[in-house]
């Protein structure tokens, strides 16, 4: 595999490449959690507050609770979310390649939906560990 072909994966501080950055957000007590429109504004500029690009993003109602289910998909990876506003619950994800992180769309985020409740969850994704292990077949 060509360097020319990595061009999104990221590079710790020891050097360790790997694919992206995926942040997990659960908001309890949210508000806002019935409205595509504030939802997608939401969301898109949290994309930007963390330097992502916006490619396309597409949010709608499902069920009777009226909860809100959509994507922003970046040039980087994406950003989701799943919303039960009957309980003020909220899903998000967060992956984001390159030179985007996602911690930085976080505050934003806390600020647009003012949950009482947070929890986070940050995984690696993709760690390059060799030139081998990018080849591997499950």
């Amino acid at each position: 595999m060509s360097d020319s072909s990595l061009d999104h994966f990221k590079v710790d501080a020891t050097g360790v490449r790997y694919a992206g950055d995926h942040l997990l957000i659960e908001f309890w007590g949210a508000d806002h959690l019935k409205e595509p429109e504030y939802i997608c504004r939401a969301l898109e500029d949290g994309a930007r507050a963390a330097g992502a690009t916006i490619l396309h993003s597409h949010y709608h109602h499902f069920g009777d609770g009226e909860g809100v289910s959509g994507v922003t998909v970046l040039a980087e990876s994406h950003i989701t979310i799943h919303t039960w506003p009957e309980v003020g619950y909220a899903a998000i994800d967060v992956f984001m390649c390159g030179d985007a992180d996602p911690a930085k769309c976080l505050s934003l985020l806390k600020e647009r939906f003012t949950p009482g409740e947070i929890i986070t969850q940050s995984h690696r994704r993709g760690s390059w560990v060799s030139e081998l292990s990018a080849q591997r077949v499950a």
